[in-house]
């Protein structure tokens, strides 16, 4: 085990709450972001704030923004490795006097949840999409998710789910959507230089309408789907760009050949490796997410709409909470290319004024609904609600100012302070 910040020492107790975030790698995905977003929110309010992982590129981005990162194997699925985590977090959670035990994803739950229960600490779970429940060894390793004294989940979609198939009652679930930081995903921002330099990276056709899905390169994210519908919408005067990097080797070259096969060659680019999605958002005349399987939220989606850009999903899972049809995007019928070839028709050909309206619509949808100020402000507020029942019944005093809007004037503050920098 590694702490890499050398603040991570116990305080008295007057000091902040401190929550103990664990995932099992920060390399990419919407649980990773959010655990860097939460994290970040956290150090803004004064609170103690730590995430346990086996490392990646975004640890940089949690000692960055003040809070410490623990490296320990969390990302392995063996029983052994499980066990001496489960010894370590114990002891971290010890040293580091944490309050609230954060757990995101399953394998690094079993030994979170045996820890906090070993040092009477309260545990929260997060439910990211909805977990296959078919066998019952399966479903016995999944439960470990329904566990948490607040269970959270990022749609309605999932939280049915956690109710109905793990039995999480009503009174432990709380549904909080994930969100859009609004200083990164702002079109206002992007300059011409960043979409430049990417449209010549990708060698994009000067003037041709771009259709983009952004996704993971496997086959549940809807490739296959997407070619085929490309190829049923006839036109050869557009660009398409999957944007993405490979999950299974062997997936990219099944895209390609099915490319070859519908003799779309000179029509799409693959994209690995992109880091700059606003710049690749703003060159996009249309965004899509094919998946066949639900999604539980679709950050995709909801990154594009802040961008004010035109999204087509499949009707089913989180799509459902995030796209308002005809007003915001369009839903298409999963597995069906030639539905789906027929809304990217739709959405290609809307005009000028048409298209405006849209961003319009769409942006202000997302900064109603979907912010990483909202998502982490109520995810703060079932830590406080946890913390808050504790005192109540030890008998001491409490304060029964909600915490989160203090919280709420720090973001403000912070917002304002980046704008003025930019």
């Amino acid at each position: 085990m590694r702490i890499d910040d050398s603040r991570a020492s116990a305080r008295s107790k007057d000091r902040p709450p401190a929550v103990l975030q664990i995932v099992p790698s920060l390399v990419s995905g919407g649980a990773e972001r959010g655990t860097v977003e939460l994290a970040t929110a956290l150090v803004a309010l004064g609170w103690a704030s730590y995430v346990a992982s086996s490392g990646g590129p975004l640890q940089r981005e949690i000692v960055r923004a003040g809070a410490s990162h623990v490296t320990l194997p969390l990302a392995s699925k063996n029983p052994l490795v499980m066990r001496r985590n489960t010894t370590a977090l114990a002891n971290l959670i010890r040293e580091l006097d944490v309050d609230i035990v954060h757990a995101r994803s399953r394998a690094p739950a079993w030994s979170a949840w045996t820890a906090a229960r070993a040092t009477g600490r309260h545990f929260v779970t997060t439910f990211h999409n909805p977990y296959e429940a078919g066998a019952a060894l399966k479903r016995r390793y999944n439960s470990v998710m329904a566990r948490g004294e607040r269970v959270i989940a990022i749609s309605h979609f999932v939280a049915d789910h956690a109710a109905c198939v793990y039995g999480v009652g009503r009174d432990r679930l709380r549904t909080i959507p994930r969100g859009v930081d609004l200083d990164t995903f702002d079109p206002k921002r992007v300059g011409a230089q960043r979409m430049v330099a990417l449209a010549r990276q990708w060698r994009l056709p000067d003037g041709a309408p771009v259709v983009m899905l952004p996704g993971r390169l496997t086959r549940w994210k809807g490739g296959l789907d997407f070619i085929a519908a490309i190829a049923a919408l006839g036109r050869r005067d557009i660009c398409c760009v999957l944007v993405g990097s490979e999950q299974r080797r062997g997936f990219r070259r099944e895209l390609e050949a099915a490319i070859e096969r519908q003799e779309l060659d000179g029509l799409f680019r693959i994209a690995e490796d992109c880091r700059d999605m606003p710049a690749a958002y703003m060159l996009a005349d249309v965004v899509v997410s094919a998946s066949s399987d639900p999604e539980g939220f679709g950050r995709v989606i909801v990154e594009a709409q802040a961008m004010g850009r035109p999204v087509i999903a499949t009707d089913h899972g989180g799509a459902r909470e995030t796209i308002v049809p005809g007003m915001t995007g369009w839903l298409a019928p999963p597995h069906d290319p030639l539905a789906l070839a027929t809304a990217i028709g739709e959405a290609l050909s809307l005009g000028a004024v048409e298209r405006e309206a849209l961003a319009r619509r769409a942006s202000a949808h997302i900064a109603a609904h979907f912010t990483c100020e909202m998502m982490c402000a109520r995810t703060i507020d079932v830590y406080q609600e946890l913390l808050l029942q504790e005192h109540t019944e030890i008998g001491a005093p409490c304060d029964p100012l909600v915490v989160t809007s203090r919280y709420r004037k720090v973001f403000a503050m912070n917002r304002k302070d980046a704008h003025v920098a930019s």
